[in-house]
C-alpha cells in the first residue's frame, strides 16, 4: 500500500508527520481540453498531479490539490485551437491568464503561511504559459522565504525525453504514453481513428499511434528522479537563509505584490500577447482571442 501524499486525502496527523519529514509541497496545473479521442480531456492536470504524487511518494513532500483551471481561449491559444480543434465542443476548463497567475500568487501565500520550505509548481499544460510561470515566480520570490521553482513536466524529462529525442507534445506519443503509464483508465487506444481518416481528431498528435505504456513508465521514472533532485536543492537553499524574522504574507500583502510588482510586468508575459492574425470572425475562437486593453 502506497503512502498517501495527496493533501486533500490526508488526516491532520499524517500531514504533520509528512511535513516534519520533508517540508516541501508540489502544486500541479492543467486543464480539461481536447487531447485526441484516445485520452481523457483532463490529461494535463492528471499527468502533472500523478507525476508529483510519485515524486512525493519517492522523495517526500505533500501534493496540493490539482488546479484544473488554466489558460486557453485568448491570444495564441485561441489561434492554436482554431487550427487544431476547430468548431467542435471543446470541453475546456479555461480562464484568462491574468486570473490564473494571480491564483498562483495565492497558492504560494497559502503554502508559505503554513511554513513549507520549498515548493515546485508543475504544469502539464504547454504553450508559453510555463515561461510566464517562471517569470511570475522570479518576480515574487523576494517576498517569500519559501523557495519556489516552476516548470512544465517535459523539463523534468530532459535530456532523455522519451529516449527517442522527443520532448513535450500534444496528445501524441509522449503525452499519451505518459498518461497511459500514470492513469491507465484514462487512455483508450481503441478510440484512435484510422491512420488515413481525415480530420483534426480533437487535437490529437500525429504520432499518437506510436504510444507505448512502457515508454511512459520510463519517462515517469526520469521525471520523478529529476523532481526529487530539484526539491532537495530548494530545501538546501532554504536552509542557508536567515529566517529569524520570518513572517507569513497576508492577503493584503499579496494584493500589494500583485499590483505593484506583477501587474506592471503582466503585458510582457507571453500569454498576454495577441497573435498577429486573429481566428476568423465566424469561429468560436474569435470572441475571446483579443486580450482586453485594460490588462
Amino acid at each position: 500500500m502506497r503512502r498517501e501524499v495527496r493533501w486533500e486525502r490526508m488526516f491532520p496527523d499524517e500531514l504533520e508527520a509528512a511535513f516534519n519529514t520533508c517540508p516541501a509541497v508540489y502544486f500541479t496545473y492543467g486543464l480539461c481540453e481536447p487531447h485526441g479521442p484516445q485520452n481523457a480531456v483532463g490529461l494535463d492536470a492528471l499527468k502533472a498531479h500523478a507525476i508529483a504524487c510519485r515524486a512525493a511518494q519517492t522523495h517526500g513532500g505533500i501534493v496540493a490539490p490539482p488546479d484544473y483551471w488554466h489558460i486557453h481561449e485568448h491570444g495564441m491559444y485561441a489561434n492554436w485551437a482554431f487550427r487544431n480543434v476547430g468548431e467542435v465542443r471543446s470541453w475546456l476548463t479555461a480562464m484568462p491568464a491574468w486570473q490564473h497567475f494571480k491564483n498562483v500568487c495565492y497558492h504560494v501565500r497559502a503554502a508559505d503561511a503554513l511554513g513549507f520550505h520549498a515548493a515546485i509548481f508543475l504544469t502539464g499544460h504547454y504553450g508559453p504559459n510555463w515561461q510566464d510561470l517562471k517569470t511570475l515566480l522570479t518576480l515574487i520570490q523576494p517576498h517569500f522565504a519559501m523557495r519556489l521553482y516552476g516548470l512544465p513536466d517535459f523539463e523534468a524529462n530532459t535530456p532523455g525525453f522519451d529516449r527517442q529525442g522527443n520532448g513535450g507534445d500534444h496528445a501524441g506519443r509522449v503525452e499519451t504514453s505518459l498518461l497511459w503509464a500514470l492513469e491507465p483508465d484514462c487512455v483508450d487506444m481503441s478510440r484512435m481513428p484510422a491512420a488515413d481518416a481525415p480530420g483534426r481528431h480533437f487535437a490529437m498528435g500525429a504520432n499518437a499511434a506510436e504510444s507505448d505504456r512502457r515508454v511512459g513508465e520510463r519517462m515517469v521514472a526520469d521525471e520523478v528522479e529529476w523532481l526529487g533532485k530539484k526539491m532537495r536543492e530548494l530545501l538546501e537553499t532554504y536552509a542557508q537563509q536567515d529566517i529569524s524574522e520570518r513572517r507569513s504574507v497576508t492577503f493584503e500583502q499579496v494584493e500589494h505584490i500583485w499590483g505593484k510588482i506583477v501587474l506592471p510586468q503582466l503585458k510582457t508575459f507571453k500569454t498576454m500577447q495577441n497573435s498577429d492574425e486573429p481566428p476568423p470572425e465566424d469561429s468560436q475562437w474569435f470572441r475571446q482571442w483579443k486580450i482586453p486593453d485594460a490588462m
